[in-house]
């Protein structure tokens, strides 16, 4: 497996990420795109975050992707759901030139608040193949709240998310830019591309009915994994990733067949 950093400026924002290579097959590779959610905190300096599961799909044979979205890690700016979306966009952009990139086989893989990002996002864009939605809320308002939002700003400032005193130049617009984030309106416009719903039936920051309301507005193909007894932060849940790396080599794998059935019955000129 071979590790690259990377950055891409967007609308001034520099994001840094890394690039997952695996080495056990030939270019170009199926792509995972790995979409983290929204701090509640500073990290831990001991929590190496999404950098396991990049090197877990990078072994499967994926491409896998980590990124850090505005206002967080080692990116720049200030958060902003809207502009996360824009973010994304840039990062498909990237490896989208990159020859060694399966163009048929771009998946997102969300948690939390990137799962919505990534919904809303891939509803609007073909490059993207499927979708796993970790843990995904279905829209924003029960969490972001307008009558919280002072201190909602102050807390963000206080965990780094917004470092630049003036922002937001309009607190209501930012919020606006939140709840405008909707994957239950998305959804429906990823069928008939694969989607994965992930979520613990103890989630204690998404209620599990979010997962079910996503589900009951997703197009086919599209599945639904329940894990009991499990909680919010997905990514350290062993079941889950393997779910997810099940599904994400099973959609890969008969796409993969699916072309070369394509291949074998496309008449000669």
């Amino acid at each position: 497996m071979e590790i690259r950093s990377f950055s891409v400026e967007v609308e001034g924002n520099r994001l840094a990420g890394e690039i997952n290579l695996p080495t056990q097959v030939a270019a170009p590779y199926p792509v995972v795109v790995i979409c983290h959610g929204i701090p509640s905190g500073r990290p831990a300096e001991n929590d190496p975050g999404y950098r396991p599961l990049a090197k877990r799909l990078a072994a499967a044979g994926f491409l896998s992707v980590i990124f850090n979205f505005r206002g967080c890690g080692e990116s720049g700016g200030n958060i902003d759901l809207a502009g996360w979306c824009r973010d994304l966009r840039a990062i498909l952009d990237m490896l989208y030139t990159r020859h060694d990139t399966d163009k048929s086989r771009m998946s997102l893989m969300g948690f939390s608040g990137g799962a919505a990002v990534s919904c809303v996002v891939a509803a609007n864009d073909r490059r993207v193949s499927a979708v796993a939605l970790m843990a995904c809320p279905a829209e924003f308002s029960f969490l972001f709240k307008e009558e919280e939002l002072t201190e909602m700003i102050a807390r963000a400032r206080e965990i780094g998310s917004i470092r630049d005193p003036g922002f937001p130049g309009d607190p209501q617009a930012w919020l606006a830019g939140m709840y405008a984030v909707r994957a239950e309106e998305a959804i429906g416009l990823l069928s008939p591309r694969p989607v994965l719903i992930v979520h613990g039936t103890d989630d204690e920051v998404v209620p599990v009915e979010h997962a079910r309301r996503l589900y009951a507005r997703a197009g086919d193909p599209r599945e639904f994994v329940l894990l009991d007894k499990t909680h919010h932060r997905l990514r350290q849940v062993p079941e889950a990733l393997q779910a997810a790396e099940d599904w994400l080599c099973r959609i890969n794998d008969k796409s993969e067949k699916e072309r070369e059935s394509d291949v074998k019955n496309r008449p000669e000129r």
